[in-house]
């Protein structure tokens, strides 16, 4: 991973919670065209597509159990 602009964070933590969020979307909220569902739903780990809605409920509930 490069950085395209001087804007990016130089904080390895903050990468890693950006990568974290980009995994997320793109195995639970993304449809593939190859499987037609997205990677969760194909593995079993889901039974229903999220939305980004969802992604941000979860979180949240994360942030006030911490």
């Amino acid at each position: 991973m490069t950085r395209l602009t001087n804007g990016f964070s130089k904080k390895v933590e903050n990468h890693a919670r950006a990568m974290s969020l980009h995994f997320l979307y793109y195995n639970f909220v993304r449809i593939h065209r190859t499987l037609k569902v997205s990677p969760a739903m194909a593995a079993g780990v889901s039974k229903r597509l999220w939305e980004m809605s969802d992604v941000v409920e979860m979180l949240e509930s994360w942030e006030a159990t911490r």
